[in-house]
């Protein structure tokens, strides 16, 4: 039996973080033995925002795949693949484009609040405005039954719903399944200042760091304001460092670094170490993967165009039945 079809992706803004694998990826490599996957690095959303400066984008790219491999993908199981590399992405964006009213996409929450968290640039652009659409056309081209997302993202795939019905009513087939929203547990992940993880911040721990430079980062980090000295008593829940032994350390270490911390019987350093114990450990296999990986640039590449040509024998057959329910084209696909 076939199994269930799912597609995510990422924007190729860099190297992943901390938040970015508890977030998403960890999640997507459990995946993989239940479903049939599509992952796919999002370049042309990057260029919504980024159009002014291109330059890093392949760059990012390859380092989201390395990022992707360390963490457990596998290219066996699932497809990897950049974006651009598959145009029926393109062609059914601009097929769903004649049918999305545009107040379907104006209402998209991210779309005002990107806006004013990225006043410096200008995005008054159609792509900008049209990336939902975009988002919709990469996940129904593989036509995905469901896609993980995590709550903030989850109006997104509510709009590719909304558009499916309208597009299978309109043209009177079934063309593509309604997805569902398979929501992904976002754990708090703060960075190093006690912000949220963002690369913007300055403040993240990126998979690519060597337990070094993780130890480097994370033994600065801030805790509760409260604990100036040694003998003060602090509280775990608005403590940054405690967020993190949530994500990465056993319950019996959680208890332990709750009570020590309320009672002052144990310092924010000897938390750190603790804390650094679980981390490491659980990115032992990435550290170890990772370097292997970015050292074979060539290797990664044809991972990615492997997954490619996996993914446009899928969605070229899609495009097959879209192009032949809308009447466009002069092949068999539009008589």
């Amino acid at each position: 039996m076939s199994r269930p079809r799912i597609l995510s992706g990422m924007r190729p803004t860099g190297p992943l973080h901390l938040g970015n694998f508890l977030g998403a990826l960890d999640n997507w490599v459990r995946l993989q033995d239940e479903y049939e996957c599509f992952f796919i690095i999002v370049d042309w959303h990057a260029l919504t925002t980024d159009y002014a400066d291109p330059g890093p984008i392949r760059e990012n790219v390859f380092e989201v795949a390395c990022d992707w491999l360390a963490a457990g993908l596998d290219p066996a199981r699932s497809a990897l693949f950049v974006q651009s590399e598959v145009k029926e992405h393109a062609e059914l964006h601009l097929l769903l484009s004649m049918i999305t009213p545009l107040s379907w996409l104006e209402r998209v929450p991210s779309y005002k609040e990107q806006q004013q968290q990225l006043g410096d640039r200008d995005l008054s652009t159609y792509g900008f405005l049209g990336y939902p659409l975009l988002q919709t056309a990469d996940i129904v081209v593989y036509k995905a039954d469901a896609v993980p997302v995590g709550e903030d993202q989850a109006p997104h795939v509510e709009l590719t719903r909304e558009i499916v019905r309208r597009f299978n009513h309109l043209y009177g087939r079934p063309v593509f399944p309604e997805p569902k929203t398979l929501l992904t547990a976002s754990p708090r992940i703060p960075g190093t200042d006690g912000r949220k993880m963002s690369k913007s911040y300055g403040n993240v721990v990126l998979l690519k760091d060597p337990p070094e430079v993780v130890r480097e980062k994370i033994r600065p980090m801030v805790t509760d304001p409260a604990r100036k000295r040694r003998v003060d008593p602090g509280d775990p829940d608005i403590c940054p460092v405690f967020d993190l032994h949530e994500a990465f350390s056993p319950r019996e270490t959680r208890e332990w670094a709750a009570q020590g911390c309320r009672t002052a019987g144990i310092g924010c350093l000897d938390c750190k170490g603790r804390l650094l114990d679980h981390l490491l450990h659980r990115m032992e296999e990435i550290h170890a993967r990772r370097p292997e990986y970015a050292s074979r640039p060539d290797t990664v590449w044809d991972i990615l165009e492997d997954g490619a040509r996996r993914a446009r024998a899928v969605a070229a057959a899609t495009m097959e039945e879209v192009r032949a329910v809308m009447k466009v084209g002069s092949g068999k696909g539009g008589r």
